[in-house]
């Protein structure tokens, strides 16, 4: 495993993190059982992996409580992120008051004393505009020792560049894939801030595992694809087999593209099972080559850049 500093935390972070959505999902898939789930982050660490990611809102609360039941012991060895804005009861309230609340609640759950990274998720764009005094009050709790370093979790480039312009985060968590890069447009602000970039979605959901095709059909959260939208994602899952030519599976090479890029200190794919984990970690062993990275940059400039994908 290698190891990458978190911008200007100072936090060393494995460059191949543990998205813990999945921990205790039972309503997108069959959800592992508690035990399973436990061993999963016992067998990330002794991989290396280092970091994970998880939420309030993630399987109902279960996934920072099994996060935490597995970190027992062995809290040293872990960088932790979590969330505030998503509940567990599926609800949504950014009310700026409940912030302390929730971290409170995140940190019995989690058995620790303090989180290494707080985010707002996905939050409204008055928020990341500090309009309401969101990152004044993760600044306290920073001052605090409630945190380590706090910023926020988002999708496309303008809110790379409100959240920047408007707060002093240190930590940005992005929607980053082969698919969707349209947050490199602020790769020039994102460097000159120096702060540490966590990748999510590095899979597109799943497309750049090479498991779906034009024939696929989905529930839960990927019920929202239209026959339509799925249709244009296989097409498009065929322009790009030829990062694979090296051997790597396509998931590996989708984690070696984001991994090229200077600012990402972790990409963080989701891992339902050891092989899955395994696969995901085995894609730090081998560099891409930088012209395969690039025509992946072009064919998204080509084919996507003003035509982007229903997310």
């Amino acid at each position: 495993m290698h190891y990458r500093t978190l911008g200007k935390t100072g936090i060393r972070v494995s460059e191949i993190g543990f998205g813990a959505w999945q921990l205790g999902n039972t309503t997108d898939w069959a959800g592992q059982d508690d035990s399973a789930a436990i061993a999963l982050v016992h067998q990330a660490l002794d991989c290396g992996v280092n970091f994970f990611d998880t939420a309030p809102g993630y399987a109902g609360g279960k996934s920072e409580e099994l996060l935490g039941q597995a970190l027992r012991g062995r809290r040293q060895d872990a960088v932790i992120t979590t969330k505030f804005g998503h509940h567990p009861d599926g609800t949504s309230n950014f009310d700026v008051a409940n912030l302390r609340a929730s971290v409170e609640r995140s940190l019995r759950k989690l058995g620790t004393d303090h989180l290494d990274v707080l985010l707002l998720h996905s939050p409204p764009m008055d928020i990341l505009g500090n309009r309401h005094g969101h990152f004044d009050a993760l600044a306290r709790l920073k001052q605090e020792g409630l945190i380590r370093a706090y910023g926020a979790s988002v999708d496309f480039s303008h809110e790379i560049d409100a959240v920047l312009t408007h707060s002093q985060s240190e930590v940005l968590e992005v929607m980053l894939n082969v698919f969707h890069q349209d947050p490199l447009k602020s790769l020039p602000l994102i460097q000159d801030s120096d702060v540490g970039v966590i990748v999510k979605v590095p899979l597109d959901s799943g497309w750049l595992s090479g498991k779906y095709h034009a024939a696929s059909s989905f529930q839960g959260v990927r019920g929202r694809w239209t026959a339509q939208d799925i249709e244009r994602r296989a097409g498009l899952l065929e322009k790009v087999q030829f990062m694979t030519d090296d051997g790597a599976t396509l998931a590996q090479a989708a984690i070696r593209f984001l991994l090229t890029l200077a600012p990402i200190s972790t990409v963080i794919p989701g891992n339902r099972n050891s092989a899955q984990l395994l696969e995901n970690i085995a894609a730090g062993e081998a560099p891409m080559a930088p012209d395969v990275a690039q025509k992946l940059r072009d064919f998204w400039q080509a084919e996507l850049k003003e035509h982007p994908l229903v997310w």
